[in-house]
């Protein structure tokens, strides 16, 4: 199956244009710090090419520029895009383009990168190892490719719970992925993993649900799924109360991964 059918696509293109200027202000995807720890984990050379896969609003793609990189931001959408173009003219970045592009089939050639990320974007795609193949094929032989996403338990039953809830609150959501699924497809792509880190996103869940403009519906069975949740610890997000509001956390991960030069062995 393609990682992105037709009518996932536009599934995407619809629930990223709604969301564009709540996802650009969120100060959780905006985070200095966070942009600032993504780009150290490669410490890249001066003037090194970097294609940001998914880009949105172009968070990782200006952190990677205003390092001193050639960068390249791709996205399905339009909206979020002109959210990134505006914040590249305000910052007058001019070592930094935008583009529109889809992420299982990436319009440039083999090894033309020396440094391939995407953020927060495979658990939207149907097929997170063809797109992970595309970014290895246009990444330079021992370059980087790195992956930083929202990771789910090892557990089947427990991962489904999280990605039922996540699916409920945005219809683009297909299947987080946990960390031993992430090693397995870095492996499959001839990338060998060189660093693995760890943190979590903290989210209020009326705010997380109002950033997607999730439906009343579908709202409600979210908070039911996340009620049951705080009192059975059923996914690992571990819902609570806090001042009359209800949070839960969000794991992520950052993956590192580095090309192999010919055929694993």
């Amino acid at each position: 199956m393609s990682s992105l059918s037709s009518d996932h696509k536009e599934v995407v293109r619809q629930e990223f244009t709604r969301q564009a200027q709540a996802y650009a202000a969120n100060q959780l995807t905006a985070n200095q710090s966070r942009l600032s720890r993504l780009v150290q984990a490669v410490q890249p050379q001066p003037r090194a090419r970097v294609l940001d896969v998914a880009t949105g609003p172009g968070p990782v793609a200006l952190a990677f520029a205003e390092a001193g990189c050639e960068v390249v931001g791709i996205d399905l959408t339009e909206a979020p895009l002109a959210i990134a173009e505006q914040t590249r003219q305000a910052r007058g970045l001019t070592n930094l383009r935008f583009q529109l592009g889809d992420a299982e089939h990436l319009s440039f050639g083999e090894q033309e990168f020396d440094i391939v990320v995407s953020r927060f974007a495979l658990h939207h795609c149907e097929d997170a190892h063809r797109v992970l193949e595309e970014m290895a094929r246009v990444c330079r032989t021992l370059g980087r490719v790195v992956i930083d996403d929202l990771v789910v338990s090892e557990f089947p039953t427990r991962a489904a719970y999280q990605n039922r809830f996540e699916h409920l609150r945005d219809p683009s959501h297909t299947r987080a992925l946990s960390i031993g699924t992430f090693l397995g497809l870095f492996t499959a792509c001839g990338l060998e993993v060189e660093q693995v880190s760890t943190d979590y996103l903290i989210q209020g869940v009326e705010q997380w649900l109002t950033n997607a403009h999730t439906p009343a519906d579908r709202a409600e069975r979210v908070r039911a799924l996340l009620e049951q949740d705080q009192l059975h610890d059923l996914s690992g997000t571990h819902p609570f109360l806090q001042e009359g509001v209800i949070y839960f956390r969000q794991r992520t991960a950052t993956f590192v991964g580095r090309k192999l030069n010919g055929p694993p062995g």
